[in-house]
């Protein structure tokens, strides 16, 4: 049976991790970069379809190419960031069941039809970069995700020729804690949620 997490493994989660817009000039090596991705690849998804895919951009070569996309309030926080993560979405994710699905032939439920892939992928993808900040979070880094980018202007820098398409971006690293905003509100459990 598992066993709750203690309030200061919840608080760091959750409770106490915050969206930083401001970075402390310390690199995140690439070895912890892998180590997050392989927790995140534990996490559930439909049918095990894994679509997420995760461009760790830690270059100057690198970031010069996403900077253009970025709208002009992020470009400094992003570009600051030890790290720029590029969540993407495959759409051909299901040409990988017959690896990560293999007890009977899943890629025939998507093979044809778009509808069902898009909202696989979306819905799946989205999940795998929520379990992505978590992973990162329990690892000891700050993460601030974000969608003010031009999407198009992402995937034709790197992801020309490809089934992968930009979803969200995620600024890694130690952020500088003295230059949060004030905590926003959240709504009450009343507001959002029904037991019925």
């Amino acid at each position: 049976m598992n066993t709750a997490l203690n309030e200061a493994t919840l608080a760091q989660l959750f409770g106490n991790a915050r969206t930083h817009n401001v970075w402390r000039d310390t690199p995140v090596p690439d070895a912890l970069l892998q180590a997050i991705y392989d927790q995140v690849k534990w996490g559930p998804t439909a049918a095990n379809s894994c679509p997420a895919r995760f461009v760790f951009v830690k270059s100057a070569e690198a970031k010069a190419r996403l900077a253009p996309a970025l709208d002009e309030g992020n470009r400094a926080k992003t570009l600051q960031a030890p790290v720029n993560v590029i969540v993407a979405t495959d759409f051909e994710f299901h040409e990988q069941l017959p690896k990560l699905f293999p007890h009977t032939d899943a890629r025939s439920w998507f093979a044809g039809s778009p509808a069902k892939i898009e909202s696989t992928a979306v819905r799946n993808g989205n999940l795998q970069g929520g379990y992505f900040i978590l992973a990162a979070r329990a690892m000891g880094l700050d993460c601030g995700p974000m969608s003010g980018f031009n999407n198009a202007m992402v995937d034709d820098a790197f992801f020309a020729g490809t089934s992968w398409k930009s979803n969200f971006l995620i600024n890694l690293g130690y952020g500088d804690e003295s230059q949060l905003f004030p905590r926003s509100p959240r709504l009450d459990f009343s507001e959002a949620c029904r037991i019925l």
